[in-house]
């Protein structure tokens, strides 16, 4: 059985589906007076292979998205309804439990706080307290080549007496 829409009509129709401000597909399948099941495997077909024939392959797996990928994904979602979420999950290989993992992930980094009476704290305070006392010896030590190259120069140097 041959499709008898064009494939710029096709595309224009997976635009219309998977940008943020998507409609419904019963709402687009009404306005246009395509099947809604036709406009759906349209969606699916273009977020399997690539979309607009671009050859893109498939949809990078939740698991391979980056932070700043999962934090703008958490905020799109949030943004629509339950229609336009359904299609973007769809149109981006996702499941609505995914979003809901990055937000907890997000979340957990924004509240993740270095707790008190952390080893670590103890020991970061422990290098810079001897920090400055090797620091203090070492000025003290400073000095004293200073006063004691000043003595030689006043008093001469034991070793050029002999």
């Amino acid at each position: 059985m041959g499709s008898h829409y064009s494939e710029e009509f096709k595309n224009a129709m997976i635009e219309k589906l998977s940008r943020p401000d998507a409609m419904s597909a019963t709402a687009l399948a009404e306005e246009v007076g395509v099947p809604k099941g036709t406009l759906s495997r349209w969606l699916r077909e273009c977020s399997r292979f690539g979309s607009m024939g671009e050859g893109m392959g498939k949809k990078k797996r939740p698991q391979n998205w980056t932070a700043e990928e999962k934090l703008e994904a958490v905020i799109t979602y949030d943004g629509m309804d339950e229609s336009e979420r359904g299609l973007y999950l769809r149109s981006h290989g996702l499941y609505s439990v995914d979003i809901e993992r990055w937000r907890e992930e997000v979340l957990q980094a924004l509240s993740t706080k270095p707790k008190k009476g952390d080893p670590k704290d103890k020991r970061i305070k422990d290098l810079e307290s001897e920090l400055r006392r090797k620091e203090k010896a070492l000025a003290e030590a400073a000095a004293l080549l200073v006063l004691k190259k000043k003595a030689q120069e006043i008093w001469g140097d034991d070793e050029d007496d002999k």
